[in-house]
């Protein structure tokens, strides 16, 4: 065995010792809800696809065309030749949706984050994270080379704090954050935010991948308060795949220009834009649709007597991870799959099971889930 291959065995032992060891499991979609694993057939509450356009006949029929009419792949990265003209339609809907001059596709949602910070901030700069905001937003911030600091969770103070102590040390700061937090449902407190990055001339970007599609008639997180860069994916509301990025023309042309994550990388398939194209037409043709998820979800926590939901995700917290593991493995003896979420994706003592609710679950099914929660699950 070489020394490779122990080094791997030995941190895989560990892993699975502490019960954080991730395996991948074969599971078989079988519409925007049900699902089949490992011969069961169960209820999902754990898919992004919160408006089920995975399998919306429209999104569908415009995918397969794309394909028929375009082929299956971009062919190479946008600035080669891989520009393709539903390249820009899709900008300017979203673009249009989120209220900015422009906007940017990129391959994916981790690869607009981990792109779009290192072209704004660079080692002489500082750059504000929260500190539940996804590895994505992170590893941008790494790659910056900037001074990176944490504030605590939605802690408006303590980002006070750090910009009293830390702005005037750098050239330019960037404070950035989740619209929707991916494993906690809540939302971020914009409207601070804006006033706190004005009054300490910093840059303020939004990840709002959770929101779009579901909060505010579709238009996102901050359809209300605008950040400087308003971030997000195709891959979840809007039933496709890619990711966005949303911001003045001037700083949409610099980052096609200096994003290595846009310009080393392949261009998005055509069929994934159509039917990110199809998905916005749906959701603006039903503006009612984009509420319902949130809906689902507001139902099942007054259900279990939870904190009303913001958006549709929804957490129970367990605490350790064999727990959470016992309680997702207990759910789906009931039928239902409900992945536990452990570390490090979430801090230290906060394994928990994530439910994502979606515009299609049914009303009775939300009730038995909540009556199973509540009896077998919480304490």
């Amino acid at each position: 065995m070489s020394s490779l291959d122990d080094f791997a065995k030995t941190k895989l032992a560990g892993l699975e010792a502490r019960h954080l060891r991730r395996e991948l499991s074969v599971t078989q979609r079988e519409d925007g809800l049900w699902v089949t694993r490992g011969g069961k057939l169960l209820l999902s509450f754990s898919c992004n696809d919160y408006l089920g356009l995975t399998h919306h006949p429209k999104v569908k029929a415009a995918a397969i065309a794309a394909v028929t009419r375009h082929g299956a792949g971009a062919g190479a990265s946008r600035l080669v030749t891989g520009n393709h003209p539903l390249h820009g339609e899709l900008e300017t809907r979203l673009a249009r949706l989120k209220g900015t001059e422009a906007a940017c596709i990129f391959g994916s949602g981790y690869l607009a984050n981990a792109g779009i910070v290192p072209v704004l901030v660079g080692k002489d700069d500082l750059v504000l994270v929260d500190v539940l905001s996804h590895a994505c937003i992170w590893a941008g911030a790494q790659l910056s080379h900037a001074r990176v600091e944490m504030f605590r969770h939605n802690d408006m103070a303590h980002l006070g704090e750090l910009l009293e102590t830390h702005r005037a040390e750098h050239a330019r700061t960037l404070i950035v954050t989740e619209g929707v937090f991916s494993m906690d449902g809540d939302l971020a407190p914009l409207e601070e935010l804006r006033l706190l990055a004005d009054r300490h001339d910093a840059w303020l970007i939004t990840d709002d991948a959770h929101g779009l599609g579901v909060l505010n008639e579709g238009r996102g997180s901050g359809a209300k308060v605008k950040a400087d860069i308003q971030m997000g994916t195709l891959s979840k509301a809007l039933g496709s795949y890619g990711g966005y990025v949303c911001a003045s023309q001037a700083v949409i042309d610099l980052i096609k220009t200096r994003a290595r994550t846009l310009i080393y990388s392949t261009a998005l398939p055509p069929a994934s834009i159509a039917a990110a194209i199809a998905a916005l037409d749906v959701i603006e043709a039903d503006p009612a649709l984009a509420a319902r998820a949130v809906l689902k979800a507001q139902a099942f926590t007054r259900a279990v007597n939870l904190p009303l939901a913001q958006s549709p995700i929804v957490p129970i917290h367990l605490g350790d991870p064999v727990t959470a593991l016992d309680a997702s493995h207990r759910l789906e003896d009931e039928g239902f799959l409900v992945i536990a979420i452990r570390p490090p994706t979430v801090p230290d003592g906060t394994a928990r099971l994530r439910l994502a609710f979606t515009a299609a679950h049914a009303d009775a099914d939300i009730v038995r889930l909540a009556k199973i929660i509540r009896e077998k699950i919480l304490p």
